[in-house]
């Protein structure tokens, strides 16, 4: 099982990141993304200990524990300036909050987000082709949620990605243990996207291909 969206409390996750890589573990995961919420006031708190402790627990457990940030309900202007802090501070993979039909996100967002060259856009609502095409030159990775609510449109997602050529990825979007999935389940959760099985492979491969880049230190 490969998660690139899971949340701590260091933001409004339940469980601290050890015990959330913990219980990762023992459910099977291989991959697991630390994305807890980021905005001007606690970016530069929050990056540097979560890269600190991702990095031990890649050492000290069996799964390999990627240091994200996902920022959260910015300002459009602010997008850009936080993509770049947050890389300066250290984050591998950093992540916008897309316009998911379940919160008020600003509308503009997904477009700031894509244009700033974010690595992930978390479920990214009725995202338009235009924006699609966009992610796509740009090496964005839109995102096929499993979180209640951000789920609406992940059948538009998928269209809109396969339309364009850009590329998905999966996301619990945790907040607590059981929000954890097995790949089976997310297989489920993907396959009710409307994507098949060829799909749903490529989507395995384009978050391991995503992991590795970043942690080799390659541009993202």
């Amino acid at each position: 099982m490969i998660d690139l969206h899971t949340h701590t409390l260091f933001s409004d996750g339940e469980l601290l990141l050890s015990e959330l890589v913990r219980r990762a573990e023992v459910a099977g995961y291989r991959i697991i993304n630390i994305s807890d919420h980021a905005d001007l006031t606690n970016i530069d708190f929050l990056v540097p200990r979560v890269v600190k402790a991702c990095a031990e627990l890649t050492r000290l457990s069996g799964i390999t524990v990627v240091a994200g940030v996902e920022i959260t309900h910015v300002p459009l202007e602010q997008i850009g300036p936080l993509v770049k802090e947050a890389r300066r501070l250290g984050a591998q993979l950093v992540t916008v909050h897309g316009e998911t039909l379940s919160e008020p996100v600003i509308p503009g967002t997904d477009r700031a987000a894509i244009e700033a060259g974010v690595d992930i856009l978390a479920h990214p609502g009725l995202i338009t082709d235009e924006e699609a095409a966009l992610a796509a030159a740009k090496g964005v990775c839109l995102e096929i949620s499993g979180r209640k609510g951000h789920g609406l449109t992940n059948g538009h997602v998928a269209a809109a990605a396969r339309a364009s050529g850009a590329k998905l990825v999966f996301g619990t979007d945790a907040h607590a243990a059981a929000d954890l999935v097995t790949t089976e389940q997310a297989g489920r959760i993907l396959r009710g996207a409307g994507l098949d099985a060829d799909e749903v492979n490529a989507v395995w491969r384009n978050a391991e291909q995503l992991v590795k880049r970043v942690l080799s230190g390659g541009a993202t």
